[in-house]
């Protein structure tokens, strides 16, 4: 291990900033909270009291204090397995043991997951079994859960284990322009995915059925009409089976493209105030919020491939960390990958600062096109608040902790928006 060595600077600078700036911003949220959490703000008078959000803070505390542990041992395996040489030992017994490019890099991405892996077992078991429960949210068995787990992970090697032949194959043949096929094919299994997803992966893990005919159906029907929105059907999942939170989304594409809702949030909100919720999710279509993204996004993926493609060629990058530059070399490429994602994960929380800005003003927009189709915003408003009390979200967080951690915006904020006080 060279310290000296710009990548392995890169990586320490990063996990420590990552370390010490998310410790901050929840020890912030928390000081925060412990001060003013059970206030209530005036725009919630008669929806709210500060029983209600003694709630809240005691599930945001028991949240916090668990994850305190958990990422100090996130750290601490971060750091001795990078520093130890454990990634280089992995390596090295790979390629010795097959010699083959592929099996060298499927017997890596597999062994080096195995401690981080094993690590958080009981840090998730104690998330859903103790915490989750306490407070009422989970309704997952045991049973449920291994299944779960066991569907994820042939799910995700199903996904995984093509890309990963996909890279090393392009790596080793397509020298120059390897990251421009490379990003060809990623992007058609995304696309691909989500087009199957609705019809062939999630119902490996709920079970959906049409809604019902009944008023519910009937006025969304009225807002499809209206907005000139199309699916190929409007479904209720049961989410409960597994927990008491609530949520709507549109999934797939094409013929796919379908509307969910949890079954908790049919018996949690009234029909207008689902009817609401939904047109704010037909906003996010109508102002082509994921195409706008996907715009970004896309010159965004080949820019960083091309990135990699440059920085894999060199060498200081593998020895800086303790690899041999020399040493199965086309398979050393794909570890390349690996250890940039390393060097520069640390900072992923720079990039969200601009994410989530984005994502939301999209949610402000999408809020305001519910707004315009219901006539009014009190619907959204009401459904925004009993969805907020349900799944014991805070309502009023510190400035700086929403600029950093939420993709939506909090909810006092997103209520005086929708009533017009910001506009």
């Amino acid at each position: 291990m060279n310290y000296s060595n710009v990548f392995v600077i890169l990586f320490l600078a990063g996990t420590f900033y990552d370390f010490f700036i998310n410790h901050l911003l929840e020890f912030i949220d928390w000081s925060f909270r412990k001060k003013h959490g059970t206030e209530v703000p005036k725009e919630l008078e008669g929806h709210v009291d500060s029983e209600k959000l003694k709630q809240v803070c005691a599930y945001e505390d028991a949240k916090y204090f668990f994850w305190i542990p958990k990422n100090i041992v996130n750290l601490a395996i971060s750091l001795v397995l990078v520093l130890s040489g454990f990634y280089v030992w992995v390596f090295n017994l790979s390629w010795d043991w097959t010699s083959n490019v592929y099996l060298t890099i499927l017997l890596f991405v597999f062994l080096s997951s195995i401690p981080s892996t094993v690590l958080m077992i009981p840090f998730n078991l104690y998330r859903e079994f103790k915490i989750e429960k306490k407070f009422g949210f989970s309704n997952m068995t045991l049973k449920i859960y291994i299944l779960d787990s066991i569907k994820e992970t042939l799910v995700s090697l199903l996904i995984a284990v093509p890309l990963i032949l996909a890279a090393v194959a392009f790596i080793g043949h397509f020298e120059k322009l390897w990251w421009l096929y490379f990003g060809l094919v990623y992007l058609a299994i995304a696309l691909g995915l989500s087009y199957v997803y609705p019809i062939w992966i999630a119902p490996l893990f709920n079970k959906f059925v049409p809604l019902e005919d009944g008023e519910l159906k009937e006025k969304i029907e009225v807002l499809f009409e209206k907005t000139g929105f199309k699916t190929s059907g409007i479904f209720t999942m049961d989410a409960s089976k597994r927990s008491n939170h609530s949520n709507a989304y549109f999934t797939g594409l094409g013929k796919n493209k379908r509307i969910v809702l949890y079954d908790t949030l049919v018996n949690q909100l009234t029909t207008e105030e689902v009817v609401a919720v939904l047109a704010h999710e037909l906003g996010h279509c109508k102002h082509h919020h994921i195409t706008k993204r996907m715009v970004i996004t896309v010159p965004l993926i080949f820019a960083a491939l091309f990135a990699v493609g440059v920085l894999i060629k060199n060498d200081s990058l593998y020895a800086g960390f303790g690899f041999d530059p020399e040493k199965g070399f086309a398979a050393l490429k794909f570890v390349g990958m690996f250890l940039l994602g390393l060097s520069f994960g640390g900072f992923d929380t720079i990039a969200s600062l601009i994410s989530n800005a984005s994502s939301r003003r999209d949610e402000f927009q999408a809020d305001r096109y519910s707004r315009d189709m219901c006539g009014s915003g009190t619907p959204l408003s009401t459904a925004l608040i009993k969805l907020n009390k349900e799944n014991l979200s805070e309502i009023v967080p510190p400035k700086i902790y929403s600029v950093f951690n939420y993709s939506h915006p909090p909810l006092l904020e997103r209520i005086r928006a929708v009533d017009g006080l910001n506009d």
